[in-house]
């Protein structure tokens, strides 16, 4: 049994390195997200902030922090952290407070003022962490993992560097129609072969950068959303927010070994594929259903793994959907209509609800010169670390 909440406002600050504060961000996407719902912050009775990690002790609780810039007015707050799932699963807390009667009308909002170069740990010793483990242990920066995850699919389906230059070729030509975007420049297959070499085989242009940016959504009940004179909002249908299952064999980021798995089987479905399966369950919809989709290209070569693991084609044939323009705009699947972390950066606590906010607009049919013609259902997916699902499922 599944129940919608309405998607009533979606608000966003531009990706990019400002050199401000998250908070300012997540003002600006929060006001901009109330504005396009037509709701005053008076009226909101709960307000969820996704969390960062750096940069003070504010990122900490960001629920108040939002909800004191926004102006106390008492509404019930929540914080969440789970790294880049911490969206997801923001949207997801706003959500059963709707569901169970808690709240009718949510504010949730992320926002990250994100350090320039590689992610690294925060300072102090950590043995029982494994993101601290990867990086002491082993100098595992993001790169390395993504460039190792990369040599893999060449290995196992005989994907190209050519194959991996195509997603970012498509996803920039995005990106440069999207007016949040940070990067809005289209780039050639001959630019991504020659951009530097940054964790062999990916080049620079096949890897996302750190940005800052902004996202917001206002949720509501399907009561609050009728009565305001929302007859047919967007509405949220399912939330996936899994974990691996036991034996959870092949390595996801930040592991660097297994579990205890040395006398099991091989896993029966991929903790990636597991996230959308649940998604789709819980929506009584399928792949066959979607219009687009919105997912994690951390690389390039990640994305091409999204196509398998959201069941838009079947193991192995990722490069091929890439290379008949199947997941290009006007494709069968268009993937990324927005341009992506490729044209966006990752500001960590606002990218899942950016992508909630990307196809809010393309369902409503107001995504401008990137819009997918005739689009109903769609579908948002990444991955948190320490086993953290993200997805999201939207229709209209």
């Amino acid at each position: 049994m599944t129940s919608d909440v309405a998607v009533l406002g979606a608000g966003m600050h531009p990706w990019g390195k400002w050199g401000r504060g998250f908070v300012e961000y997540g003002v600006e996407a929060a006001r901009a997200a109330l504005a396009d719902a037509r709701v005053d912050w008076r009226d909101v009775e709960a307000i969820v902030g996704a969390e960062t990690v750096r940069g003070g002790y504010p990122g900490y609780v960001a629920g108040a922090t939002f909800a004191k810039a926004l102006g106390w007015q008492g509404a019930r707050v929540t914080s969440v952290y789970a790294a880049c799932a911490s969206g997801a699963q923001a949207i997801e807390a706003a959500r059963a407070q709707i569901l169970a009667g808690r709240a009718e009308v949510v504010l949730v909002v992320g926002a990250d003022a994100a350090p320039k170069g590689f992610f690294r740990p925060a300072g102090g010793d950590r043995p029982d962490d494994p993101d601290w483990l990867r990086f002491r242990a082993l100098g595992a920066t993001n790169p390395a993992y993504f460039g190792l995850y990369a040599r893999r699919r060449m290995a196992v389906h005989g994907d190209t560097l050519e194959d991996f230059a195509r997603v970012k070729v498509k996803n920039a030509a995005n990106g440069a129609l999207n007016p949040y975007a940070r990067y809005r420049k289209r780039v050639t297959l001959e630019e991504v072969a020659a951009s530097a070499v940054v964790a062999d085989p990916l080049r620079l242009l096949d890897i996302c950068a750190t940005s800052d940016g902004g996202a917001a959504l206002l949720l509501s009940s399907m009561g609050f959303a009728r009565r305001h004179g929302a007859t047919d909002p967007v509405r949220i249908r399912a939330v996936s927010t899994v974990t691996p299952r036991y034996p959870h064999t092949v390595l996801d980021l930040p592991d660097i070994a297994t579990d205890s798995a040395g006398g099991a089987g091989p896993d029966t479905e991929p903790f990636r594929a597991s996230i959308a399966r649940t998604a789709y369950e819980e929506a009584g919809l399928g792949p066959e259903d979607l219009s687009l989709a919105e997912v994690y290209d951390l690389s390039t070569a990640l994305e091409l793994q999204w196509y398998e693991d959201l069941g838009l084609c079947d193991a192995g044939e990722a490069a091929k959907l890439l290379r008949d323009g199947s997941t290009a705009p006007g494709g069968r699947i268009p993937v990324n209509p927005s341009g992506g972390l490729a044209s966006f950066g990752e500001a960590v606590p606002a990218q899942a609800i950016a992508q909630v906010c990307e196809i809010t607009w393309q369902l409503r049919g107001q995504a401008g010169d990137r819009q997918i013609e005739d689009a109903h259902v769609a579908v948002t997916a990444n991955q948190g670390l320490f086993g953290h699902g993200s997805a999201v499922v939207a229709v209209r």
